[in-house]
């Protein structure tokens, strides 16, 4: 065997050695703060525990808004507990990264995952794609709602509800998309105020409203509108003409981290195939490259997607909450 083949086959070893102590050290506890559904996180983290047996997960579970508030109270009293952040939106995990309450992960597992996704620095990564488009009752509306310009229409204004970028992020960042969109602004919320539109708190406050009935519209991520109506409810989901707003569900893990290897391996294992599976079967688009969308749901390709200035929305957040409040109240 020639010297330089045994040289190559020696840094082999190493590099399987060096990976399988790394996998070793991934052990012990961590704390994630989620706004993901708590019955999916149940399953997220049973899936992640099979291939990772020796650590284990415990959840806090808010929204966006009220998590936030929790971190940065947790922050100013001396530390978080948390170890992992998976919420909604990038506004929200732009703030932390500014905070510099981040911790950089440079060997994140990206391959295959679009760069728009990943943040530069590393410091967080999408896991998922969400729009934000038009749900509606079935047993309500006869004729299926196509456009944003629809929701304006009296019958149709009076019977509609929102989340409220209040309580949801994946509302601050479909408020701050339609208002930053010339076709849209202020002036859009202004009318659909004005024909009587009421935002109730999160996209689950949404989906009950008008799965029951009490409103025949309204504005919701898509996954919770297409699970509804696999399971039976009377609803419907339509990505409207003008184009939808996206997040993409960040990871990332927090620089207060007491068990890094652990995070890291959450953070790999978000990013791997497992969990891009078990995300199309809870209903969302798949971040990586090439595999398919949950059944119904179009090729994301073919989405029209408006565009969003997030560095202006986390500029403007606080006064965007304001405006909505003036028109909605909350």
């Amino acid at each position: 065997m020639s010297r330089r083949l045994t040289a190559s086959l020696a840094a082999l070893a190493g590099i399987l050695l060096s990976g399988s102590a790394l996998a070793a050290d991934a052990s012990g506890a961590i704390t994630l703060y989620t706004s993901q559904p708590n019955d999916q996180m149940t399953a997220v983290v049973e899936a992640f525990r099979k291939d990772n047996p020796d650590v284990t997960v415990e959840i806090f579970r808010a929204g966006t808004t009220e998590l936030m508030a929790k971190l940065q109270a947790e922050f100013a009293a001396g530390g978080s507990p948390a170890d992992v952040v998976l919420i909604a939106d990038t506004v929200a995990m732009t703030q932390l990264k500014e905070a510099d309450r981040l911790l950089p992960y440079t060997e994140a597992p990206v391959e295959g995952i679009p760069a728009n996704l990943v943040d530069p620095d590393r410091t967080y990564f999408g896991t998922k794609l969400l729009t934000t488009g038009i749900i509606y009752n079935t047993d309500k509306v006869k004729t299926a709602p196509t456009s944003w310009n629809d929701l304006k229409a009296e019958d149709a204004a009076s019977q509609l509800i929102m989340p409220s970028p209040l309580y949801s992020g994946a509302a601050v960042v479909h408020v701050g998309t339609m208002t930053q969109a010339p076709a849209f602004g202020w002036d859009y919320y202004e009318a659909l105020a004005d024909g009587g539109a009421v935002a109730g708190q999160g996209n689950g406050t949404v989906l009950e409203a008008v799965a029951r009935g009490e409103k025949s519209y309204g504005m919701i991520v898509d996954y919770m509108a297409m699970n509804a109506k696999a399971k039976g409810s009377p609803v419907a989901f339509v990505f409207p003409s003008e184009g939808v707003s996206t997040i993409t569900q960040p990871v990332a893990i927090l620089k207060g981290t007491d068990n890094p290897d652990a995070a890291k391996a959450f953070v790999d294992w978000q990013l791997g195939r497992a969990a891009q599976e078990q995300s199309v079967a809870q209903g969302y688009f798949p971040v990586i490259e090439g595999m398919a969308p949950p059944a119904g749901y179009p090729d994301p390709k073919t989405l029209r997607v408006l565009a969003t200035d997030s560095a202006k929305l986390v500029e403007d957040e606080a006064d965007l909450k304001a405006r909505f409040s003036d028109l909605f109240g909350g």
